[in-house]
Order: structure tokens, then C-alpha cells, then sequence
């Protein structure tokens, strides 16, 4: 540690440092434009000018080391004037738009310009201007004029996305941030670009001219789709959703969101929204009061279940849905007296399981990783902020091995790929512990062989003190789920690595935590989607796409005497009787618990939209019509705490004794029959689907993806 003086205050830091570092953690702001927290130190914008004594010049605060005894002076009249000349230059060539620009009101520039810009210009040339350049769907690069030359958006795509996607093209007056030979960007997390970009330059284009900021209420929330748990800031008009922002969150998501967080709004607003309960007469859809919803559901179950048992009954759930949801549809379900209930819908294995699967570690903890076997996961593309961990710990000295079927850019270097048709997963596994006995003199616990690249494995885990194996969405709905597991818990043990899965879901683990899973002499999902129930109850899904039966699932279900649908949209309407408009994340209180086990609650940031109400009240009255006790609930935290959790916990991990990968299953290596259940970035749950700008991104079109005119998803064959 080394001390120095910092406007007549005394800072101790690290050495190494440099003055801003010092400047943040004594709470002083020294403006600035280039530097980011998270970014490589570029000095460049000069704006950070401070005064160093005994230094003939004013220095840059972003890249000047801090040494010991350093007397330093912020708000010095050297200083001051050095900032201000530095605003003079930023403002020769920087248009005078600033009433119409998208970014007036959280604007960098035109905040540090009220204290260090003079009130006119000396310079009366012309000033430059740039083309607007068309990137893509998410992204509005229209006012390139406007660019200060920060390269923070340089940065963030080489350091932070992986992908330098963006870059600065010529010298002087002519230099310009563009993309090269009229590339598009298409990186998942390129909206991050937006929030770093400390001018109008990088504008979110599907938001851009449709409100001011300063029209705007913020509100936080939790993202509903990985299971990342991402914290986010809504920001409303008129009780209308207008855009969502990162909210700052260092042990989860640092200060970045994916574009999946942040574009699929644009799903709550739109044409497909199922705003009235509505039922099926004649083959002909028409909308109904809820009461007359509600009856002719309560009255149908109940004769269901008189002519044919509660075991005729299910209910297919998703993992998108709140825990208070999930409880309550498993509580009907079991009031009924049926244990037909499950989110393992695109899950092949329906092994029972002793503990409820999760993560392994802190979500934080994947950045500090040293070596990592990853198993059935396109990272990259599944959980982008895992993948922004990891990634950072490969620029650390990371080494990254993985099992998957194809080569896939993680943007991050791979140090072995076992490249294999995911029925012989297992084995590879299996080769890779019998490098590893071999190495340590003991038995292996099936027969494999130890290949080269499995030895390469085999020594990448024997390296470094943190290490981890993690289970991607395709391992978790493999149909040898149960012995990859079991495999890689012996490789860990052998290698003191942690196991964990890294979850599909944004409550995947909270809907094992509240039993949303079949009991003794349920079916599961696999039995449930094949056909045979009479009234099946489908909570916040589309089985045709989020399911493993596929298209299958539409005549399966078309059998059932009656199926229910409860969604925010227009869904299922080939095989449903009855739709039920439930509330989406934004618009009902509710908790998520992410892959690490860490429990988030949130609230309702708009009203529902029309006659839509919260999932949980929809089967809290059904409950009661159905003549159940124990659902007298008033909130969703009383039915938070009836399902075991603490009532007013926010952000608070549960129970480790819950939370358990391990398994005493048997190892099976014979190869497992049919591909695993995985859905594409842009198609992981009815929002994103209907994400009218995510569905034009290059993710997307690589899986010709289009919303049909009836409000479903067509998925159609990939591209070759």
C-alpha cells in the first residue's frame, strides 16, 4: 500500500493504482470520458487532467501510477484549466443536436459541458460529419457525428464480449468507430454499448425516439429467462414498459446485462398480448368474463376428476415462472389429490434426485476459475454472463476444456474440445476419469479409454486450486443425465473441482426447491406430453416449443378432454380450450432463485395490461372454486413464506442443506437414444420469442425464426 495526498487528504491504495482508482475510493469525481472500471485503460479522451506536484504539466489521472507521498490536486486552477481546454477541443467538432438527441438528459458529455464548456466557441469552421451506419436490429448508429472517440465500445467488444466487432478506421478529423467490410453487430451482449457509450453516438434503436428520460419512472426487477438472475432497472411511461437498463449488481452481473435482458420488452407491448379470458366453442375462440373462465375450468376439473381420478389431471409448468407460482400450481395439483406436476419439460432423465441442483459455486466465483470442463453448453449462447466470467478468467490464465457435439465460437480460447455426438457424452467422460486414474494410481469408475485428448483434460483438472465442472442445458436434459453427473462428480472428486449445472432457467432451481416435480405415482413431464391425461393445466408455456416432444406435444395434448392454458399471449390455441391472460414479470410481484441459489424477489413495475392478473391470484381463486383449503392468501410474499421461504428475504441464499449435485445413480455408458432438448438463444421462452428486433438479429435468423399470425412461434429447420 502506498499513501498519497489527494486534495489535502490522505488515500491509501494499492500500488499499481492510478490516481482515478484513488479518486473512486475516496469518493472525489475527476470527470472523465474514456475511462470505465471495467475496461483496459485507454487515456485517450484527456478529460481526467489532474495537477501532480512537481509535474511541469497536468497528468492524466486514468494512467498515472500512484507513487508513495504523491500530492495531487483535482479542483487546482492547473487543472481546471487543462479540463476545461480538453471541452473546448471535444466541442469543435461535437453537433449542436442536443434537443433532439436520444441521450439528452443522461448525457456525459452535456453534463461535464455545464462545468467545463465555455458559453461560446472560438472555432467558426465547419464541423465534420460522419455517415450513420446501419448495424443491425439493437443498435442505432445514425449520429456517428456525435462520437467523442472514447473506443469504450472498442474495448468492451475485445475485453469484455470477446468479439471486436467495432473499430476505429483512419487518423485525425477522418477517424470514425465503425464495423469493417459492412458487418453487422451481433455479439449477445452488444447492447452493453448503449449504457458505455457516454454520448448519443451508440443509441438503442428500439427505443430511440420514443421518450425522453427525464418522462421516465424507474423501477427494479429481476430478468426472467437464464439463470443468471440478472438485476435490472425498468424504466416505465404511462405505465408502459420503455426500456430496461442494468442495475449494478458486482456478485451477479456486474454491471452488464445480455441482450436478451435487455430488447425482449418489446414483447409485452405487442399485437400478441392475450389480454381477456377466452374459451373454445364450436372450433371458435371468443372472450369471456373470468368468472365464467374460472367455472367452466373448476367444473370441468371436477368432473374430470369424478369420471376419471385425480390421476387423469397434470399440470406442465415452466421453470420461467415465479416460485410463488410454481407452489401454488404443485398446491392445486395435490389438492386435487393428482402428483402429476412438472418443469422438466425438455428433460429426457427424470431420475430422482436427492438435493436440488444448482450452480456449485457464487456466480462471482466463475471469474477466478484456473481451470474448467465444460459439458453439453453452447456458453456463449445459453448464459452469456457465465460466459463473460469465464471468458475473464481465460485472460487471467484460465484454461477452458469442453465436451459438446460441434465446434462453437465462445469467443474465448479453448484449450481441449472433445467434439462428440452427445450419445457418446457419457463415455468421453469415462475416458477422461481413466486418464485421470491412471495419473493418480486408482480404480476408474467405468471402462474408458485414455486418450490423448482425454489425458489433456485430465491434466488441465489436475492443475490450479479453482476449478470446476459444469453441466451445460444439453447435459441437464440428456437422456444419461444421471451418470454424466455421476461421472463428473468422480472426476471432481479426484481433482477437488466442484461440479455444478449451470441451469436452462430463470427458477429452474426454485422450482425444485417448492417440489414442482411429480410425487409417488406421478407422471412426468415425458408421460404427460405423450398423451393419456384428461385435463392438463400449462402454466406459462408452449409445449411445442419449449418442450422435448416438439410438435408432437400438439396432437398429444389435442387428445386431453380439456387443456388450460394460463399465458401472457396468445398460446396454444390449436389444442386449448380455455386461455387465461397472466401477468408476465413485469407486471406482478413474485421471486426467482438463480442457478447459485440466491433467492430475488421483485415487485410489479406496470399494471397488468387489460383484464391479465398475476399467475398466483389466478390459482389462488381457482383453488377456491375448486372448494381447496389453505389458500387464503393477500399477497404473494404470505405465499413466499407458506412455501418456505422467509417472507421479506431479498437477494438471500438458501439453505445449503438444500442445494446438493451429488448423486449415487449407477454409471450407464451404453449411448443414449435421440438428441437433447435445447432451445436457441432467441427462443428460450414465450417473451424472447415475440422480441420483434431479437428475432431480426443474426442469432435468430440462423434458426428462421418468424411469429405466425396466430401468435405462435414458427420455428422452422436451421439454416445448412
Amino acid at each position: 500500500m502506498v499513501e498519497i495526498e489527494l486534495d489535502g487528504r490522505p488515500v491509501d491504495i494499492v500500488e499499481g493504482s492510478m490516481i482515478m482508482h484513488a479518486a473512486d475510493k475516496a469518493g472525489i469525481y475527476i470527470p472523465h470520458f474514456c475511462y470505465h472500471k471495467k475496461l483496459s485503460i485507454a487515456a485517450n479522451c484527456r478529460m481526467c487532467l489532474v495537477d501532480v506536484e512537481k509535474m511541469p504539466k497536468p497528468m492524466p489521472a486514468c494512467a498515472t501510477p500512484v507513487t508513495q507521498g504523491m500530492i495531487v490536486r483535482t479542483k487546482s486552477d492547473k487543472a481546471i484549466k487543462a479540463q476545461q481546454s480538453v471541452m473546448e477541443f471535444l466541442l469543435i467538432n461535437h453537433p449542436l443536436d442536443c434537443p433532439i438527441c436520444d441521450q439528452g438528459g443522461e448525457c456525459q458529455l452535456q453534463d461535464l459541458a455545464v462545468g467545463y464548456g465555455a458559453s461560446s466557441s472560438r472555432y467558426e469552421e465547419e464541423k465534420r460529419v460522419v455517415f450513420h451506419k446501419d448495424v443491425g436490429p439493437l443498435i442505432s448508429m445514425e449520429e456517428m457525428s456525435r462520437c467523442i472517440h472514447c473506443t469504450r465500445c472498442v474495448r468492451f467488444g475485445q475485453e469484455v464480449a470477446g468479439v471486436m466487432e467495432l473499430g476505429m478506421s483512419h487518423r485525425g478529423e477522418h477517424a470514425e468507430i465503425e464495423t469493417f467490410v459492412g458487418e453487422s453487430v451481433d455479439s449477445e451482449l452488444s447492447g452493453n454499448m448503449i449504457d458505455i457509450c457516454p454520448v448519443g453516438a451508440l443509441l438503442s434503436k428500439p427505443f430511440r425516439y420514443s421518450a425522453r428520460t427525464w418522462e421516465l419512472s424507474r423501477r427494479k426487477s429481476i430478468s426472467p429467462h437464464d439463470s443468471t438472475g440478472a438485476n435490472l432497472v425498468v424504466q416505465v411511461k404511462n405505465d408502459k414498459v420503455m426500456r430496461v437498463v442494468p442495475l449494478e449488481n458486482e456478485a451477479i452481473n456486474e454491471c452488464w446485462i445480455a441482450d436478451r435482458d435487455r430488447f425482449s420488452y418489446e414483447a409485452l407491448n405487442s399485437a400478441e398480448r392475450l389480454t381477456k379470458p377466452m374459451l373454445k366453442q364450436g372450433g371458435a375462440w371468443r372472450e369471456v368474463e373470468w368468472q365464467v373462465a374460472l367455472e367452466y375450468i373448476a367444473n370441468g376439473l371436477k368432473q374430470i376428476k369424478a369420471d376419471h381420478g385425480a390421476a387423469s389431471i397434470g399440470a406442465l409448468v415452466s421453470p420461467h415462472s415465479t416460485l410463488e407460482e410454481l407452489y401454488l400450481a404443485g398446491a392445486v395439483m395435490r389438492g386435487l389429490g393428482s402428483e402429476n406436476i412438472d418443469f422438466r419439460l425438455r428433460s429426457a432423465d427424470f431420475s430422482a434426485s436427492a438435493g436440488v441442483r444448482y450452480l456449485g459455486m457464487p456466480i462471482a466465483s466463475l471469474s477466478q476459475l484456473q481451470s474448467v470442463l465444460v459439458v453439453g453448453s453452447n456458453l456463449r449462447k445459453d448464459h452469456p454472463l457465465f460466459a463473460l466470467r469465464i471468458r475473464h478468467a481465460t485472460r487471467m490464465g484460465g484454461s477452458v476444456n469442453v465436451i459438446q457435439t460441434q465446434a462453437q465460437d465462445w469467443a474465448m480460447p479453448v484449450a481441449n474440445a472433445m467434439l462428440l455426438p452427445s450419445a457418446q457424452w457419457a463415455q468421453a467422460l469415462a475416458d477422461i476419469a481413466t486418464a485421470l486414474a491412471a495419473e493418480k494410481g486408482v480404480v476408474a469408475p467405468a471402462a474408458g479409454t485414455a486418450t490423448e485428448l482425454a489425458v489433456a483434460i485430465a491434466k488441465s483438472m489436475l492443475g490450479g486450486e479453482r476449478k470446476a465442472i459444469l453441466l451445460g442445458n444439453a447435459a441437464a436434459h440428456h437422456g444419461k443425465a444421471s451418470s454424466l453427473l455421476a461421472l463428473a462428480n468422480w472426476i471432481a472428486a479426484h481433482t477437488g473441482a466442484t461440479v455444478g449445472y449451470l441451469s436452462e432457467a430463470a427458477n429452474t432451481v426454485g422450482a425444485q426447491l417448492v417440489g414442482a416435480m411429480p410425487g409417488a405415482g406421478g407422471q412426468h413431464a415425458g408421460r404427460m406430453l405423450a398423451g393419456g391425461l384428461k385435463a392438463v393445466l400449462l402454466l406459462n408455456n408452449e409445449p411445442e416449443f419449449d418442450s422435448a416432444a416438439g410438435s408432437a406435444a400438439v396432437s398429444a395434448l389435442a387428445g386431453s378432454s380439456m387443456v388450460v392454458t394460463l399465458s401472457p399471449f396468445k398460446a396454444n390455441l390449436a389444442f386449448s380450450d380455455v386461455l387465461l391472460p397472466i401477468a408476465p414479470f413485469t407486471e406482478t410481484s413474485g421471486s426467482f432463485v438463480n442457478a447459485e441459489g440466491r433467492l430475488q424477489s421483485f415487485h410489479a413495475v406496470v399494471k397488468p395490461a387489460g383484464d391479465a392478473r398475476p399467475a398466483w391470484k389466478v390459482l389462488r381463486v381457482l383453488a377456491n372454486m375448486l372448494g381447496l383449503e389453505g389458500f387464503e392468501f393477500e399477497s404473494s410474499l404470505e405465499v413466499l413464506a407458506r412455501a418456505g421461504f422467509d417472507g421479506g428475504a431479498q437477494a438471500a441464499f438458501v439453505a445449503q442443506d438444500k442445494l446438493n449435485n451429488q448423486t449415487d445413480a449407477a454409471i450407464d455408458l451404453a449411448p443414449a437414444s435421440g438428441e437433447p432438448s435445447v432451445a436457441g438463444i432467441y427462443q428460450l421462452d414465450s417473451i424472447v420469442r415475440r422480441a420483434t428486433s431479437l428475432q431480426l438479429t443474426a442469432d435468430a435468423r440462423a434458426c428462421r425464426s418468424s411469429i405466425g399470425a396466430d401468435g405462435r412461434a414458427v420455428v422452422q429447420e436451421a439454416l445448412a
